[in-house]
């Protein structure tokens, strides 16, 4: 385990420390298996049928972002879950054929010292979209209901002072026009454990390893108090949280881009592409599965 990342720490989670059933789990289950016994598919969606449904919604978001371009129009997408959630894939597949003038990823670092001394959101504001523009946040403001609570990076005070500012603060993002999407990607915990040990595996993907990674491994119901209570303080009838399961990465990577261009008009729009997500595995809040064996 030398040549491991972090001294191979994920696989020794994995023998000595990982519950048994969440062990048993990955040792017994195939590739293309679903690990949690509450995902309503037993095995990810057939690889064809996904690029097909894929290349397919990718034209009706460069359809949307012409739109956007011409009327205006200014999109947030917020994306946030815990790690290996699939958020990144998720990003990549929604913005991979549009302009990169017009559709922003903003994955901000921790933040420096300046930034510390700032009001919390106004690092985030900088990044907001002008007229005719789509920004996609990889992980963004709510890193203070979870992760800083989880590690102990905030203290209880400020947590309560931003959850206190965070409703107002996106409601006024919506009264100015801003149209403000909000995602938070469900993986399973035998799911998330076994995309961990791959990456650990393979070195084209430790970079996408962290020691946020290895240290919350044993923090699960920790992240599930923060999540719970955080999306249950922060989903509101103007600035709704859509919760997608993605134990299944083809079938998140879909619905959480039906998810939002289902609830955009735009000129040219094929309803039957751009259609409602998947109730099955998408929805509000209630959607979430926090489950030990999930």
């Amino acid at each position: 385990m030398t040549n491991l990342p972090f001294d191979g720490e994920i696989s020794k989670y994995f023998e000595k420390d990982a519950p048994a059933d969440i062990r048993d789990a990955i040792e017994d289950g195939e590739k293309k298996d679903i690990l949690a016994p509450s995902y309503p598919y037993d095995t990810w969606m057939k690889k064809s049928d996904y690029e097909d449904e894929m290349e397919e919604l990718q034209r009706e978001l460069v359809k949307m972002l012409c739109d956007v371009n011409t009327t205006g129009k200014r999109i947030v997408v917020v994306f946030e879950g815990r790690d290996a959630a699939g958020k990144g894939g998720t990003i990549k597949r929604f913005r991979e054929n549009l302009n990169p003038r017009s559709a922003r990823v903003v994955a901000l670092s921790k933040p420096n010292e300046r930034e510390r001394g700032e009001w919390y959101f106004q690092r985030y504001i900088k990044h907001l979209p002008s007229e005719g523009e789509v920004v996609l946040f990889d992980r963004s403001w709510y890193n203070r209901g979870v992760v800083e609570k989880v590690f102990g990076f905030c203290d209880d005070a400020q947590r309560e002072h931003f959850f206190t500012q965070l409703q107002p603060f996106e409601q006024m993002l919506v009264d100015d026009g801003i149209q403000l999407f909000k995602i938070w990607l469900n993986v399973g915990r035998a799911e998330q454990l076994r995309r961990f040990l791959a990456r650990e595996k393979d070195p084209l993907k430790h970079w996408k390893l962290s020691d946020i990674d290895v240290k919350g491994l044993s923090k699960w119901d920790a992240y599930t108090d923060a999540i719970t209570e955080t999306l249950d303080r922060s989903h509101s009838d103007s600035a709704p949280w859509t919760v997608v399961r993605s134990d299944d990465k083809y079938r998140a990577r879909l619905n959480a881009i039906r998810a939002v261009l289902s609830q955009i008009d735009y000129k040219g729009k094929d309803k039957k592409v751009a259609c409602a997500a998947d109730k099955k595995i998408t929805g509000g809040p209630d959607m979430l599965d926090t489950g030990s064996e999930t």
